[in-house]
């Protein structure tokens, strides 16, 4: 099967998309002559791909941008009745990422520049303070509460590994709801009503969807959950019950420890050649971490380990250091040069290993060979959870038993995520001073929020990776740039012209279907490789048959249909394959 790779999708995105160029409306205005009235033709739309390409062998799916539009087909008119759209600048202050404390933390993944006046600024990878600061600004009483405000805009992070096109860039697009309300119980209720929509909005697209619980990270907030299509090329690790509704992420998910395994090994059970070491360093480099785990599990396995715990224990970790040892290493150094650090090393270890690493620390290599130094340094150990649970720093493996209930077994998804929910409670309204004042209170409180993020060009970029087949792109309708293309074998002329404009017509029953009319000077087998390639729902072609006895085919390639129906049974025939894509 030919795999359409997101690299190729993300140059077709980035062509098309960038310049806005909508497809020909088909809105009709009071007054507007019979004749002017716009009809979709490929001929009039710019495809930048240019459809089939010369070169054997090669495909070049092109997207229209109308696909944008469409994409929000379903998910605007939901956020305009009870939302307020606005944009937020690209470029925003450094000083709001340091009031709110988030500079630092994701300082990394920034792209920083000065203006002329030296000026820090910085292209904004999120708008949290932004939307926050805004608000402040204008918010007169608690009156002007609920308040929903939504954009979809550009944003920018300096990813360190950009890959796989629209799905991991450094440029994207984002669709952003932020809310606030009065009280906690209206903010979780918001929660609430916004995550059914997201439900809602995926079934729509007819895409498998894993709603996990998530760890909110450097946005803030103790309740978060992404939204994930399980896919191979997926980044992210998603675990799921078998038996039960439990889903969560990797940095989140737990298993439930049977009494057997949270009895710790007696010293002979595990040797030093069992024990596993994982090391780490602070973000201000001062502070080797040590994580001992066992390096096979109670199935025989090789075991993982997991970061997110080690993080989750000491908050200042950097994990994307490659060489945490030598980083380290340096900072000792500077110590001996008169520089005011104070190098010391933190030793994690493993619930499994509590009674043999006491047995066994001596032996162990503590302090890795090529950092030994003469002068002696500050050690401490921790070896157990801060809600003093066994400290577990094994990766979740398929099979581990589930939290949740008592029958279940754990399974690993690799996923990509397309969306994520917030609540940030008063994370930013604090900082921003952003309150009111209620009618029972006697000092303002902050306003509790939310905030709600869909990756549009992630979108894209994954439903092409999951419903690509060897003949090209398969557009869900709900985000397809037409739901049908109509073909005609032959040329077009005013009865092929008739027939796509009563398919396109608002009728008593309804308004028409969304339909474009390939009219573009190539031959028939060319158009037919092309609407392959470009992944429309249905095709219609239009044939001897439906020249002479008006007969039409209609193809489903989803569906693998392909079936002749007459002109007047197609309403009912389309309506049935478009209700299941």
């Amino acid at each position: 099967m030919l795999s359409y790779k997101s690299e190729r999708l993300g140059r077709l995105m980035v062509a098309s998309s960038s310049a806005f160029v909508s497809r020909p409306s088909t809105r009709v205005y009071r007054g507007t002559p019979k004749g002017c009235r716009a009809r979709s033709t490929l001929s009039k739309i710019w495809v930048p791909t240019g459809g089939v390409s010369a070169i054997e062998g090669e495909k070049q799916p092109g997207m229209e941008n109308s696909s944008e539009q469409a994409f929000f087909a379903r998910w605007v008119p939901f956020l305009e009745r009870r939302a307020s759209r606005l944009s937020l600048s690209t470029i925003t202050s450094e000083e709001l990422w340091r009031r709110s404390g988030r500079l630092d933390r994701v300082s990394s993944e920034l792209f920083r520049l000065t203006d002329r006046k030296q000026v820090p600024i910085m292209l904004s990878p999120t708008h949290e303070e932004e939307i926050t600061t805004l608000v402040a600004g204008a918010l007169k009483s608690f009156k002007d509460l609920p308040l929903r405000l939504y954009q979809t805009t550009r944003k920018y992070r300096d990813e360190m590994r950009p890959r796989h096109g629209l799905l991991r860039s450094r440029e994207f697009i984002m669709k952003d709801l932020y809310t606030f309300d009065t009280s906690f119980e209206s903010a979780i209720d918001t929660y609430k009503c916004v995550s059914k929509a997201y439900r809602a909005f995926f079934a729509d697209m007819k895409i498998p969807i894993l709603v996990a619980e998530a760890s909110s990270g450097d946005m803030g907030g103790d309740y978060s959950h992404e939204y994930h299509l399980a896919h191979p090329i997926g980044e992210d690790r998603v675990i799921s019950c078998d038996s039960c509704e439990y889903s969560a992420n990797d940095e989140v998910a737990t298993a439930r420890l049977s009494d057997h395994s949270r009895q710790t090994s007696p010293p002979l059970a595990i040797t030093q050649a069992d024990i596993g070491v994982w090391r780490g360093v602070t973000k201000d480099r001062t502070t080797l971490i040590n994580a001992w785990y066992p390096i096979k599990s109670s199935h025989g396995t090789g075991t993982e380990i997991n970061t997110h715990a080690v993080k989750e224990l000491i908050a200042e970790l950097d994990t994307s250091v490659n060489d945490p040892v030598h980083s380290w290493k340096d900072t000792a150094a500077a110590r001996k040069e008169g520089k005011n650090t104070r190098p010391r090393i933190i030793n994690v270890i493993d619930f499994r290993l509590e009674t043999v690493y006491s047995q066994l620390k001596e032996r162990l290599p503590l302090i890795p060979g090529s950092a030994q130094s003469a002068e002696p340094l500050s050690q401490s150990d921790i070896n157990a959870s801060q809600h003093g649970e066994p400290l577990n720093l094994v990766r979740l493996m398929d099979g581990d038993s589930c939290p949740r209930c008592e029958s279940g077994s754990l399974r690993i998804h690799r996923a990509l995520e397309l969306g994520h929910t917030f609540y940030l409670g008063t994370r930013y309204s604090k900082p921003f001073e952003l309150s009111v004042t209620l009618p029972n209170s006697k000092a303002p409180v902050p306003v509790e929020m939310g905030c709600y993020g869909i990756g549009v060009s992630r979108i894209f970029g994954a439903v092409a990776e999951h419903k690509a087949d060897e003949r090209g792109l398969n557009w869900p309708r709900a985000i397809a740039p037409f739901e049908i293309v109509v073909i005609p074998t032959s040329g077009v002329n005013s009865q092929t012209l008739e027939f796509h404009d009563k398919l396109t017509r608002w009728s008593s029953s309804g308004p028409g279907f969304d339909a474009v009319l390939d009219d573009r000077k190539e031959t028939f087998g060319w158009k037919m490789q092309d609407a392959d390639m470009t992944g429309y729902p249905v095709t219609i072609v239009l044939g001897k048959a439906w020249r002479e006895r008006g007969v039409c085919e209609v193809q489903c390639r989803s569906l693998s249909s392909k079936e002749n129906i007459t002109v007047a049974d197609l309403p009912a025939h389309l309506n049935c394959l478009l209700s299941q894509l």
